[in-house]
């Protein structure tokens, strides 16, 4: 009885929150937070050197002079940085409809309902996260052009939410796991059914799960390059991340450093953001069903 006070006294939230504040603890959290974020500021400030100071060696730590030259050779390289980012922004988006729409039903699909062959089913969706989608393009290629949907953003988007689909359903079908049966149960005695639970009982309640398979589609959808690279071939179609070889190239065929930072910060910057804005439910969702 004495160790299972002292346990429960390590595990309140008095004790938890002590530890927290333990000096080496904080420290090493610090250290560790300074090296994340490293290459983030790094990249930033480049993004606002002049071509000298970016392309300069020994490296510039801080620029002399803030400038936006950079920015704007992204905006005169071929098409607007604009469209480019239209682009990728309408491509992330199909693919997070897309990915969600499907991956949701079938999760409660492998967790709440019986049928033949479940098992075997979810293990094939599950084992494609071992095939490198690489191997696949040529085969999905194929396919687009059969489709009439090569060089198409709906092709790409198509594409993104293919290969996202194994990691979101094994999401999915966690996180409705994670809920207790007793509520399906207590919802169908009140009048729905497995379906009509869906929308009006269990989906809020996994809501953290959901946003982590949005998030996950949306990071795939806005930085992914070798896809786009083959399935768009007009440049008024390119993606920010196919945009941005174009635009790093110098003279001489070197490599612009500045303008490459810069297109680096526009990629990364929604991708921060969104993530600072959804990081606990992104926790809590990659935590879903680990108690079973």
């Amino acid at each position: 009885m004495v160790m299972s006070e002292a346990a429960r006294a390590r595990r309140s939230p008095v004790a938890v929150r002590e530890r927290s504040r333990n000096p080496v603890r904080i420290v090493l959290a610090a250290v560790l937070a300074l090296l994340f974020a490293f290459p983030i500021v790094w990249t930033t400030v480049g993004g606002f050197k002049s071509a000298a100071e970016a392309n300069a060696w020994p490296p510039k730590w801080w620029p002399a002079h803030w400038t936006v030259a950079n920015f704007a050779k992204l905006d005169s390289s071929g098409t607007s940085l604009g469209t480019y980012v239209l682009n990728s922004l309408a491509v992330t988006l199909m693919t997070v409809v897309i990915t969600t729409a499907v991956a949701v039903p079938a999760g409660y699909a492998f967790a709440r309902y019986r049928f033949r062959g479940k098992k075997a089913l979810f293990g094939l969706t599950v084992g494609m996260l071992l095939v490198p989608y690489p191997a696949l393009l040529v085969s999905l290629f194929t396919v687009m052009i059969w489709l009439g949907l090569t060089n198409s953003l709906l092709g790409l988007a198509l594409v993104y939410a293919t290969f996202q689909m194994p990691f979101a359903v094994y999401m999915m079908r966690n996180s409705f796991e994670s809920v207790p049966e007793e509520i399906g149960d207590a919802a169908e005695i009140d009048g729905c059914s497995k379906l009509s639970a869906l929308p009006r009982v269990m989906l809020p309640l996994v809501r953290p799960g959901v946003v982590t398979v949005a998030l996950f589609a949306f990071l795939a959808g806005w930085n992914e390059f070798l896809a786009a690279l083959v399935l768009l071939n007009d440049n008024s179609s390119f993606t920010l991340p196919v945009a941005l070889v174009n635009a790093q190239n110098g003279p001489l065929n070197t490599i612009d450093w500045g303008a490459l930072q810069a297109g680096i910060t526009v990629t990364m910057l929604p991708c921060v953001v969104l993530f600072m804005l959804l990081q606990r439910y992104y926790v809590s969702g990659l935590m879903a069903g680990t108690g079973k």
